[in-house]
């Protein structure tokens, strides 16, 4: 019997994050996530070559534009893991966009919750049967000095 994995097989999700990242095939790329093998495939199929994941990346130094979560099955503790340890990957102006699956019965509000104490505002939103899509910016386009 094969297992079919429906982020693979809907390139609807892709799509959706593509259109909300406003990506370009020159952009810096990463992906993490529970189904990031998968986006991180898809998106090298349609010419994406600057992708990389967080597994095989080794210095999160605010170096890509734009940062990838697909989250097929995680829960929102490990889904607020994930986005802590990316956002070190992500430049300054980059922009996040995460994918819920639709079994996912997290409340709009407490991802939103997650990413405001991460920095971040949600900026758009795409919602399909395969789950949630949403795009997401620091609240700060700069790095705020800290004091001596």
């Amino acid at each position: 019997m094969t297992k079919t994995n429906p982020i693979s097989s809907d390139e609807r999700i892709v799509d959706a994050m593509i259109q909300l990242a406003r990506a370009t095939k020159t952009q810096r790329m990463i992906v993490a996530g529970s189904d990031s093998s998968e986006i991180f495939l898809e998106l090298h199929r349609r010419g994406y070559t600057n992708v990389t994941t967080t597994k095989t990346s080794r210095a999160p130094c605010g170096q890509y534009e734009v940062a990838f979560v697909a989250s097929g099955g995680d829960t929102l503790e490990t889904l607020d893991a994930t986005l802590d340890r990316l956002v070190h990957f992500l430049s300054i102006s980059g922009i996040l966009v995460v994918w819920v699956g639709p079994h996912e019965r997290m409340p709009d509000r407490k991802l939103r919750i997650a990413l405001g104490k991460l920095g971040f505002r949600i900026e758009s939103g795409i919602v399909c049967e395969n789950g949630v899509a949403i795009a997401a910016r620091r609240l700060e386009s700069r790095p705020i000095a800290k004091a001596a």
